[in-house]
């Protein structure tokens, strides 16, 4: 019988800790596939967040190295100075990435250094009860904005793929989403390019992946992939927002 469906051999046969409808699952999923068809997880050397995906580390079968909070990108430049011949990624939520660890995501991608990060935004601090983050939306209530984000007080969210895409030390900077099979391919496809920039030495590499968070958003998870379409992409477009190679910066998928 022909096999079409399996658990990829970059990925650990434990079951995941995240809660029901998470995205998490998905998108650990696809990074093992994408590590499995390049065969580089005996190369690969992941940088593990403080959020949500903490322990990544239990699911991922390559080298994995646990980073202080915000600071996955550097504990990769370092990694990836140290041994080049490695296939470096971070995978980071958006109160890592784009709250504490602001000034390492910015810095290495203006140094152009030759990593993968995969970002993960579901507007929200998951792991600590829900608090707003820097990628919450105007309006949107959290448990520290519970008549909703006050943009007057707290300041816009911020778009991070628009962000770096001024980087000149960025060779992709790429939005999608994970909440239909059309955008699963779409995503996997981005995650693999990502990857093969690293390997073909092109420089800073983000992929950021509009998610959800159910439980903390008080939603169903088919409830929750609902709002993520009705609130989040509107805010967060999905596209091509810097590709070194084509030279072009996109708000629409190809």
């Amino acid at each position: 019988m022909a096999v079409v469906f399996k658990r990829p051999e970059s990925l650990l046969d434990v079951p995941f800790h995240y809660c029901p409808g998470c995205t998490h699952g998905i998108i650990h999923r696809l990074v093992a596939e994408v590590m499995d068809e390049l065969e580089i997880q005996g190369k690969a050397i992941g940088v593990a967040p403080v959020g949500c995906a903490v322990m990544n580390y239990d699911y991922f079968a390559c080298d994995m190295v646990e980073a202080p909070h915000g600071r996955a990108p550097a504990v990769a430049t370092g990694i990836k100075r140290a041994r080049p011949e490695n296939v470096v990624f971070t995978y980071q939520g958006d109160g890592d990435l784009a709250a504490i660890g602001t000034a390492e995501t910015v810095h290495a991608a203006t140094r152009g250094e030759n990593i993968t990060v995969i970002f993960v935004n579901n507007a929200i601090y998951g792991m600590t009860g829900g608090q707003m983050a820097p990628t919450s939306l105007p309006n949107q209530v959290t448990q520290t904005t519970p008549y909703g984000r006050d943009v007057n007080v707290a300041g816009y969210p911020v778009r991070v793929c628009e962000m770096l895409s001024t980087l000149d030390g960025v060779a992709l900077a790429q939005r999608v989403t994970v909440d239909c099979v059309k955008n699963v391919n779409i995503a996997k496809k981005a995650i693999k390019k990502a990857f093969q920039n690293q390997i073909e030495g092109k420089g800073f590499s983000i992929v950021e992946v509009v998610s959800t968070c159910p439980t903390n958003w008080g939603l169903s998870p088919i409830e929750a992939l609902q709002w993520l379409r009705d609130n989040m992409l509107p805010y967060y477009p999905l596209g091509v927002y810097k590709d070194s190679v084509k030279g072009a910066r996109l708000h629409e998928h190809e």
